[in-house]
């Protein structure tokens, strides 16, 4: 089984609403390099995606923290204003209609919201 790496408590992310961590993870040369992601919320399930938009891969949250439109319904890209589903990630507006984030794997463990199948660097 893979390792989980705890990233957050279940309640520090409220429902409808997306959080940024940025991590490191280890690269295959043995460096680490910096991993943004963000996670969000929808009732008790939880979705994770790599913090970058498919269009040109720049983070969705020029404006720190906001991952969100304005009525807090979907994701959006803050550079193209590419909006995507908050729990699927698939792109439905902008420059990369069609597309979708990344998705990352999250485990809810007794009540931490978990990463695994990516491997961390050591602090």
């Amino acid at each position: 089984m893979d390792e989980l790496y705890v990233i957050c408590r279940t309640d520090e992310i409220e429902d409808a609403e997306a959080t940024g961590f940025v991590l490191m993870r280890a690269e295959a040369s043995g460096d680490a390099a910096p991993y943004p992601i963000l996670i969000t919320r929808k009732g008790n399930n939880f979705y994770g995606f790599e913090n970058a938009c498919p269009h040109e891969g720049e983070r969705l949250d020029v404006t720190p923290g906001h991952f969100m439109d304005e009525e807090g319904n979907f994701l959006e890209c803050g550079r193209h204003h590419a909006q995507f589903d908050i729990d699927t990630g698939h792109c439905f507006i902008g420059p990369c209609q069609g597309q979708r984030l990344t998705p990352i794997k999250l485990v809810v463990d007794e009540g931490d919201v978990c990463l695994t199948g990516v491997l961390l660097a050591e602090e």
